[in-house]
């Protein structure tokens, strides 16, 4: 299926103001771009691409006083398959772990592994180890948080969330991911678009979705624990260790975000967002 997505974000910016934004399709889906989502600004400015350390994509400019908009435009071709599953995915020893899934293993910003393991493995340790011990704490994430935009902060961590009950989407992803590296399974974190299709309407909202890629049996496999069922377009736009790494807009400033739109639908028509 082709998939049309993009976004709009405008701001009032009191002074110009260098940003750093993460708002393009990763370069995984690179192929699969039929229109590439390519950045563009109102005003117009400079554009400097790079990629950080984990291969995200990243634009650099400076954004001038007054409104100023950001907006990516793409069609992407999708297998229109949901995510992929391997029950018998097992647990990797961290004897055998490849050096680069170490890092995540270990505590970041938002992940507080030392506050949460004994929790964790009073919690899931009689779990069946690999995918169901992965599955249970998805389980457990999406029962024991309430969704909902008025819960959103910016600086909740994961046991804030586990102590509060509340969230939203990448509080639930940092809660989960944190209790898998408690129990030796590395997880990271993911941003990017998930579509409704395939799901009972009355659709909320368009935004943009935080979900976990756990290593498991040699290879990445995706968790959502807000959602905890089966979706189908998911496009990845950014991964790291949590959301501090992959912020969509970063400001060196003050900026006031005044409107904010995320699109992602079937293309042909047969089923949209």
């Amino acid at each position: 299926m082709r998939l049309h997505l993009g976004c709009r974000l405008s701001f009032q910016l009191p002074s110009a103001t260098p940003m750093i934004l993460l708002l393009n399709v990763h370069h995984s889906r690179a192929s699969d771009l039929e229109r590439p989502d390519l950045l563009t600004t109102d005003p117009a400015v400079p554009i400097e691409n790079y990629r950080d350390g984990f291969g995200n994509w990243c634009c650099r400019l400076s954004a001038p006083a007054g409104r100023f908009t950001v907006s990516t435009d793409g069609i992407i071709r999708d297998p229109g398959l949901s995510d992929l599953k391997d029950h018998a995915a097992a647990q990797v020893e961290i004897g055998k772990l490849p050096s680069e899934v170490l890092t995540f293993l270990l505590p970041s910003r938002y992940c507080e592994t030392d506050l949460l393991s004994d929790f964790a493995w009073k919690q899931f340790g009689d779990t069946r180890a690999g995918w169901p011990r992965v599955q249970a704490v998805c389980d457990f994430v999406h029962d024991h948080v309430t969704f909902g935009y008025q819960h959103a902060r910016a600086t909740r961590t994961a046991a804030e969330t586990l102590n509060e009950g509340v969230g939203v989407c990448r509080d639930y992803t940092h809660l989960a991911i944190t209790l898998c590296r408690c129990l030796n399974i590395p997880a990271r974190y993911c941003t990017g678009y998930v579509s409704d299709i395939g799901q009972e309407p009355p659709f909320p909202p368009m935004d943009f979705a935080a979900w976990m890629e756990v290593y498991l049996g040699g290879a990445w496999w995706v968790f959502d624990p807000r959602n905890n069922d089966i979706r189908f377009g998911r496009v990845l736009v950014a991964r790291g260790r949590d959301a501090a790494d992959v912020p969509l807009t970063h400001g060196f400033g003050e900026h006031r975000l005044t409107d904010f739109a995320v699109w992602i639908e079937q293309q042909d028509g047969a089923s949209q967002t």
